[in-house]
């Protein structure tokens, strides 16, 4: 009999011991800024099945499969972003009154967390805000050519601070990319701290004080941009404007900042894509109500036929396409796929195609002058994203090719099209003020190419005497035939006769 009571002593204790309750892995962020990066789980489980939620950083993820108990579990967990499913994976065990859990990407098991027991509701996805109904913003007047700048993501990530915004800053009115158009400087995401008592976004200590920033930029002659998501969290788990919008703005405002970026990300878990469009136009409405001219850039990847829209809600310029990478396909592939959506570019409002690579390495000169090329022929803003405090004088050329530019910020806001395609070999055209236009010749093959033009597609009785070849800046004599250098472009401007 004594053993039969101890045998059922011992599995109560088993079965007690399980992984039901609400969790918690709280741990300083990474990117040194004093911020707290924190993970919920909250899990119930029943026998050997665990179902529940993760939260982590934009993500509110559900348990979908699950193996493994107390001892050692395994969490197959994932959400619906959109068209998307997006899945990851979870393992980990209880240790006394711990629950250890790393994530797993492929073969790699990621730092482990250890995580304590919360209050139930703690971390909980904040309840769904009702929506305006829609009405079309007033347009704010800006950017009436794409606009050109800074952005700090791509190259420093989480890495951005004060010290590097100075620098940028410095180094942009000294270096002719001032001169060459480029106004804003834009801190992307990772500025973000908490909140006050009052609800006010505040700072983290990466950016100890945004005003005195925005002053030493305005000082240089340039324009503060700004990052943020209508979502409770950014792309990268900091705190976002959910709930307090016309708050942020005003703030915003009272900083001096001249440019937001709102990105999509975290609101994907509030609403869906077909009310989108109601998102924007809140932050449309509120920036507006700040009565500082501030650009609104829409990042939300191109989906819902944002093109459509876009102006409608305030917005300036839209993301056409997910993220780009510093390598010849990804830069290609975004670039070249943006043709049919020439018709819904004008002064005011533009088509995104990501920010701009040139110069971080990925890519040869050849490559970066292509990138240029093509965004500027797109008429798309022209957001640098390398560091410009150290930049060889080939990239900096690159990037301040004013005849080039000049393309890029043409007044009448056409945007460029593909006339024609064979193989690898594309001509793209766009119409200019006054009557030029301009006509790249464009090799995505890997070895140098003849390319050879159609002068009545372009409507032009025979080949001009004298065209401007923008990166040679001379005048040449063309008949129908150039050689174009693989992954490179030729890119001329036709004057009007």
């Amino acid at each position: 009999m004594k053993r039969i009571v101890l045998f059922c002593s011992l599995a109560a204790a088993a079965w007690s011991a399980d992984l039901t309750g609400n969790w918690l892995s709280a741990a300083p962020s990474p990117n040194n800024d004093g911020t707290i990066r924190r993970t919920y789980f909250h899990l119930k489980q029943e026998g050997g099945k665990i179902t529940g939620t993760i939260r982590a950083a934009q993500f509110f993820y559900a348990v979908m499969e699950s193996t493994g108990g107390p001892d050692g579990f395994k969490l197959t967990v994932g959400m619906q972003d959109g068209p998307t499913e997006r899945r990851a994976i979870y393992e980990g065990r209880l240790v006394g009154d711990e629950l250890h859990v790393a994530q797993r990407r492929g073969e790699t098991l990621l730092p482990e967390m250890t995580a304590h027991r919360v209050r139930e509701g703690e971390g909980a996805k904040p309840a769904r805000l009702p929506l305006p109904a829609l009405h079309k913003v007033r347009d704010n007047g800006l950017a009436r050519t794409p606009p050109m700048g800074w952005n700090s993501w791509n190259k420093f990530a989480g890495r951005v601070n004060d010290e590097v915004v100075r620098g940028v800053a410095d180094a942009m009115a000294r270096n002719g990319m001032k001169e060459a158009g480029y106004t804003y400087i834009n801190i992307d995401d990772t500025w973000e701290g908490e909140r006050d008592a009052q609800g006010n976004i505040q700072t983290n200590k990466k950016f100890p004080d945004m005003k005195a920033l925005a002053d030493y930029v305005h000082g240089k002659g340039l324009k503060l941009g700004i990052y943020s998501s209508p979502g409770p969290n950014t792309c990268a788990g900091y705190e976002g404007t959910y709930g307090h919008e016309e708050q942020d703005a005003r703030t915003w405002a009272a900083w001096g900042i001249d440019y937001l970026k709102y990105d999509w990300c975290g609101a994907r878990n509030i609403y869906s894509d077909a009310e989108m469009q109601a998102v924007y136009q809140k932050m449309g409405d509120a920036l507006l109500a700040t009565g500082r001219p501030i650009v609104f850039s829409l990042c939300q990847y191109g989906r819902a036929d944002v093109w459509k829209w876009g102006p409608d809600v305030g917005g300036n310029l839209w993301r056409t396409t997910y993220d780009i990478r510093d390598n010849w396909e990804s830069m290609a592939q975004i670039g070249f796929q943006q043709s049919e959506l020439a018709q819904w570019a004008k002064p005011g409002h533009w088509n995104d195609p990501d920010m701009l690579e040139i110069g971080n390495g990925g890519m040869s000169e050849t490559e970066y002058r292509t990138h240029m090329t093509l965004w500027s022929m797109l008429a798309a803003p022209l957001m640098a994203g390398n560091d410009v405090r150290d930049v060889p004088s080939s990239i900096l050329e690159i990037l301040t090719n004013r005849e080039v530019i000049a393309i890029n910020q043409d007044k009448a806001g056409k945007q460029g099209r593909r006339l024609a395609k064979s193989g690898d070999q594309e001509i793209w055209v766009r119409d200019l003020e006054g009557g030029d236009r301009a006509v790249a010749l464009f090799n995505r093959g890997a070895a140098a190419a003849p390319a050879t033009i159609d002068w009545t597609a372009l409507g032009i009785k025979k080949a001009p005497a004298v065209v401007r070849d923008l990166w040679e800046h001379r005048d040449e004599r063309f008949t129908s035939s150039v050689s174009v250098p693989g992954h490179g472009v030729v890119l001329l401007r036709l004057r009007a006769e």
